[in-house]
């Protein structure tokens, strides 16, 4: 995404940001500091490859956001944020600070937060994230004495839950993508391809995209294990050939613009034995009784028990959750990391949450995965994908 044809209007942006400076004074917060690159984006609309390094788009209660990161990105930020005076709102340190165990961005970020007057604050930080290491925050509190330093991990996460009409268009544009996905499996794979050859199908059909919407990189590669390999949830491939008689699984997402749709579907060349019958009949039925409690007011474990309890009855077990949140990612995980489909979650489903239902079975010999993107309704809830919800048979 560039300026040039930006994801979304400064007013929603402006809304953002407002709902998450309320939670920011509820939590008694003067600043936070955004490391995780989704919130990042949700927050100011930064899109780039560049969260190998140090970077974070700061919060203060008032005045835009700051974007913050290695000078050359700067010049992408430019191109995808939406805030404007540039020379206030971009930030870059030089490069000498980077992956140099001699020095660390975060003394530079120290810098800034001290030229902004920001170096008392009560500051948020997301401690528990994938970007923001325990170095990161030693060498940034280090530098900040007079800070106060608070955890404000997955607080702008919550802030995302509830989709604007623009984050559906997008994530229903990523649903058209995934399921010609899944079409493109159908059709070309047989036994004797070789695995990475069906891979190289599948990624080239979602950066196709598809009804004229082009398709982003997801934030998880394709999981596609087959045979035994398939009774693990999160293998890749390799270049042994698909074969008779062995289930696939193919857990992969369309993404446009960065929001996700995730879909997973099985494939078994041959007749699928009896137990795997009876395991597609379970979970397509436990997912229906489900969807059924799939609606504003009810809980995130209402799906979740409504689920196991048919499961349950129809003689299988699931002992992992069976759902999460899903939205705008970035590697190496598509959810949201907020609510989840299992029994104690008491988390209000609301009108446009949005959910990957992944009631994945995975047996002694294979793996099953049949799941759906769940948009809830004003009423009840909507499956985002038309896939058939089924064993696909070859």
């Amino acid at each position: 995404m560039t300026t040039s044809n930006p994801n979304f209007t400064d007013a929603e942006y402006e809304a953002r940001i407002a709902r998450t400076r309320d939670e920011m004074d509820r939590r008694g917060l003067d600043l936070i500091i955004i490391s995780d690159p989704s919130n990042m984006s949700w927050i100011s609309g930064y899109d780039g490859w560049s969260f190998y390094v140090h970077q974070a788009v700061l919060l203060p209660m008032e005045g835009p956001p700051v974007w913050w990161g290695r000078s050359m990105d700067g010049f992408g930020a430019v191109r995808t944020v939406f805030m404007q005076d540039h020379d206030q709102t971009i930030v870059g340190y030089d490069d000498t600070y980077v992956q140099n165990p001699q020095k660390h961005p975060m003394e530079a970020l120290a810098i800034l937060i001290y030229e902004r007057g920001w170096h008392e604050a009560r500051i948020g930080v997301e401690m528990d994230n994938y970007y923001y290491s325990a170095r990161a925050h030693h060498v940034l509190t280090e530098h900040l004495h007079a800070a106060s330093f608070e955890d404000a991990t997955g607080l702008v996460n919550w802030q995302r839950s509830v989709k604007s009409d623009s984050e559906i268009l997008y994530m229903r544009r990523a649903a058209r993508i995934v399921e010609a996905m899944h079409d493109r499996i159908f059709e070309v794979a047989e036994p004797g391809m070789k695995k990475n050859e069906l891979v190289a199908e599948i990624v080239r059909q979602g950066v196709l995209g598809a009804d004229g919407h082009w398709g982003d990189y997801p934030a998880i590669v394709p999981l596609t294990p087959s045979g035994m390999d398939a009774t693990a949830p999160h293998l890749t491939w390799d270049d042994r050939t698909l074969r008779k008689g062995e289930s696939n699984f193919f857990e992969i997402a369309g993404a446009h613009r960065r929001y996700h749709c995730p879909q997973s579907r099985t494939l078994f060349f041959g007749t699928p034995p009896v137990h795997y019958q009876e395991a597609e009949k379970a979970v397509v039925e436990a997912m229906e009784a489900g969807l059924e409690q799939a609606r504003p007011g009810n809980r995130c474990e209402d799906v979740a028990n409504a689920f196991n309890a048919t499961l349950n009855r129809l003689g299988f077990e699931k002992d992992s959750r069976c759902g999460y949140s899903i939205g705008l990612s970035y590697p190496p995980d598509w959810g949201e990391r907020t609510m989840s489909f299992r029994r104690g979650d008491m988390t209000e489903m609301k009108p446009n949450m949005v959910f990957h239902f992944m009631p994945a079975l995975w047996l002694d010999d294979g793996g099953l995965e049949i799941t759906e993107a769940i948009r809830i309704t004003d009423t009840g809830c909507e499956c985002l994908c038309e896939t058939p919800r089924k064993i696909f048979v070859k």
